[in-house]
């Protein structure tokens, strides 16, 4: 496993434990388990530059968002964003090759600027025709607020593999870390502060 994973899964079973989800926690880790090797070798193939971090991750949990294992379907937070303590779902291998033309069907009006007022970072390309993005995450109410992509089709000014947070009313596209690695330890920097005992009650 990625060291930067497993600090960051390590970090997030303490902050569970810090805000009384200890019972919670056990529950998750006894229920999962990783992606198929399928599922992976679909992933690599539909995006060559996903990255390794991203790969591991579902190689521990594969997906928290509504996700069925055996005979149990879970919902469980793992993820955050620059949305102070606002925590985010993990799709499932299977969901982010569904979810593969997600963008392109969605956003592309936005990406080429059609609509006055709405933010869009200029990492970002405003050609919909090249939008190349891989849905990872929703948010806590099943992504009607926000979601997340790593962007392997960037403007000039952006990254390959950069992270992507959308965010509804007031629209908004914007670049939250240059990477899903990066993306990890910016969540890691802030204390997992998308965990707490409110969220234990959700």
């Amino acid at each position: 496993m990625n060291t930067t994973v497993e600090k960051y899964i390590n970090g997030l079973k303490n902050a569970y434990f810090k805000n009384k989800g200890q019972e919670d926690w056990e529950h998750f880790e006894k229920v999962i388990h990783g992606a198929k090797r399928e599922n992976i070798d679909k992933l690599k193939q539909i995006y060559p530059d996903i990255s390794d971090v991203l790969i591991d991750l579902l190689g521990y949990v594969d997906g928290t968002y509504w996700r069925k294992y055996a005979e149990e379907e879970i919902t469980f937070f793992i993820l955050g964003s620059d949305v102070y303590e606002y925590p985010y779902y993990l799709l499932s291998s299977k969901e982010i090759i569904e979810n593969r033309n997600q963008a392109t069907e969605y956003y592309s009006d936005y990406i080429e600027r059609k609509y006055d007022g709405i933010e869009i970072d200029d990492k970002i390309t405003n050609r919909a025709d090249k939008i190349n993005w891989l849905h990872f995450s929703d948010c806590m109410n099943n992504g009607g607020t926000s979601q997340l992509f790593i962007d392997f089709s960037p403007s000039e000014k952006g990254k390959i593999g950069q992270v992507v947070r959308f965010l509804h009313d007031p629209d908004e596209f914007k670049v939250i870390a240059d990477s899903f690695e990066d993306y990890l330890k910016k969540l890691m920097d802030n204390e997992y502060d998308f965990i707490n005992e409110d969220i234990m009650e959700y």
